[in-house]
């Protein structure tokens, strides 16, 4: 968790490493409690569902307001307008700031744009909301790779198999970086 801290406040490191080794499940509902414990354990092929399941807890805001600023920013990204992305997530992040969603998608909004040191403040943002959102977790491995820190990335993508063992995405990154972050054999 060293290379990682350097770029997370201690505190947001802290709660990420706590949730790690705890197991801990943060959640606000009980079906997204049960999710995180479902996921825990599932094959692969469940695994999958069961995410897509809790992505779909995750991006239900409670505001109108805040899930069509998120539906228009989620478009403006499909359709490479990342300065228009960043416009509708500042706005969701202004409307509601303790949605999750709302940082994390401004977060790699601003790594197309390569702002990387402004989509790490939202990863961080959007961990101490929710330090289980493993596809949070994967946003700052993949910006970490990004800026060429791939010791960090791979503690990243490590804390992401506690909550998320299966993650196709986390598998292949710890794959490719295994060399790298902990050396070659001769």
């Amino acid at each position: 968790m060293t290379m990682l801290s350097n770029f997370l406040k201690p505190a947001v490191a802290a709660a990420a490493l706590l949730a790690l080794l705890n197991s801990a499940v943060v959640a606000d509902t009980d079906r997204l409690t049960q999710l995180m414990q479902e996921l825990q354990t599932a094959d692969p092929q469940e695994a999958r569902r069961i995410a897509a399941d809790i992505q779909l807890e995750w991006e239900k805001s409670g505001s109108a307001t805040a899930d069509l600023l998120l539906s228009r920013g989620r478009k403006a990204m499909d359709a490479g307008n990342f300065a228009s992305a960043i416009e509708h997530f500042t706005a969701l992040t202004d409307h509601a700031p303790e949605f999750a969603e709302g940082w994390v998608s401004r977060a790699m909004a601003f790594a197309q744009s390569e702002k990387y040191g402004l989509a790490l403040d939202d990863i961080e943002t959007a961990l101490e909301i929710n330090p289980q959102h493993f596809e949070a977790i994967i946003g700052l491995g993949a910006i970490l790779e990004m800026i060429r820190q791939p010791e960090a990335a791979y503690e990243a993508y490590q804390m992401v198999r506690p909550i998320h063992p299966h993650h196709p995405a986390v598998t292949e990154a710890l794959e490719r970086l295994e060399p790298v972050a902990k050396g070659r054999k001769l």
